[in-house]
């Protein structure tokens, strides 16, 4: 197939052009590069991908060296003129969309860079969709949806209307503007809420990536709620294998969806929305034992009270993924974490 991947020099959306690829696919690949971490990473993951980032200039495509169906397209999501125009030229049958502003944090300094990716970005990019008749639109929806609900673990029949970032609030409106896109023009629309993805090539504004760099240089790690939090930690590859079966499974609509007893993760539509998580949520103190272990170090731990826009506990009901399209979350973070740390340390040669 011919798919449209948004992201891709990102964490989520390298691990799924490998594996996208790696399988035949035709993959273009979009992604801004912006400066919210390192980009000097994000470049390394266009490289290991074939891509010469040298020649990525804004708005020209790179083909790879590695892959011969995978080109790059250094581009804001927000250009609509840009991106729509892609979608014209490429005739997509796929879309996934991985593109966003992360972190909640950061949105509590910067929340109009949110609203610009987000919101705007995401709009065009269902406007792509519209116009050009794409099958299929996978988007990254997140766990922070859940925001003050307390049932666990959370389900996505769950109401979801009271989060407590800007950053959760966005992903938010991406689902609801989904829902209203797939009911106005039939377009299949999948929604993904991932669980605290980790993993080789990750993020370094994640918990994990901040502890392991502080634990090699000898610096404080902060623990945030003195460290009684749980998380749904998802290996990256559980989370790669999850998008792939999806991709391929295209919502058509639930006959039995009743107005009157609304169902928030289905529709008459063809809409969906799934958790992506590993449905075995660990304590902060046992994860940063694994990490401690991994990297043969313990860490200084500086014991602090609840961050703004944070949660106290998150965990995945993952039934009808697992149901639907035979979803197997299998690396716990005791076999995820040493191969994290493997990758640390040739990386950045410590």
């Amino acid at each position: 197939m011919k798919i449209l991947i948004t992201g891709t020099a990102g964490f989520i959306g390298y691990h799924l052009v490998e594996k996208l690829a790696g399988q035949g696919h035709e993959i273009t690949g979009i992604d801004s590069i912006n400066d919210y971490y390192d980009t000097g990473l994000k470049y390394a993951r266009l490289e290991n991908a074939g891509i010469d980032s040298g020649t990525a200039d804004y708005g020209n495509a790179v083909k790879s060296t590695k892959f011969p169906g995978y080109s790059f397209v250094r581009m804001n999501l927000e250009d609509r003129e840009g991106l729509l125009r892609i979608f014209e030229q490429e005739k997509f049958d796929r879309v996934c969309n991985l593109a966003a502003q992360a972190g909640v944090r950061y949105s509590l300094e910067n929340p109009f860079a949110y609203i610009d990716s987000n919101i705007s970005g995401f709009m065009n990019i269902l406007e792509g969709c519209r116009r050009q008749g794409v099958g299929h639109c996978v988007f990254a929806s997140s766990s922070s949806v859940y925001g003050m609900n307390r049932k666990m673990p959370f389900s996505t029949s769950d109401n979801v209307d009271h989060p407590v970032s800007l950053y959760a609030a966005t992903k938010k409106s991406n689902e609801l503007m989904a829902h209203a896109y797939s009911h106005l023009y039939g377009i299949p629309l999948t929604g993904l809420r991932f669980f605290t993805v980790y993993g080789p090539w990750g993020r370094p504004d994640m918990a994990y990536y901040k502890f392991s760099r502080a634990i090699v240089d000898g610096r404080p790690i902060d623990v945030y709620n003195r460290g009684d939090m749980m998380r749904d930690f998802t290996y990256i590859d559980d989370i790669v294998d999850g998008i792939g079966r999806i991709i391929d499974l295209v919502p058509s609509g639930n006959s039995s969806w009743s107005g009157e007893k609304p169902d928030p993760a289905s529709s008459t539509a063809p809409y969906r929305v799934y958790n992506l998580g590993n449905n075995n949520p660990v304590s902060l103190m046992d994860f940063i034992r694994v990490i401690e272990k991994a990297l043969g170090k313990e860490a200084v731990k500086n014991m602090l009270p609840m961050q703004p826009g944070d949660v106290q506990a998150t965990c995945a009901d993952i039934d009808d993924i697992v149901m639907e399209a035979g979803y197997n979350p299998s690396t716990t973070v005791e076999q995820g974490i040493p191969k994290f740390v493997e990758w640390f340390r040739e990386y950045h040669g410590v």
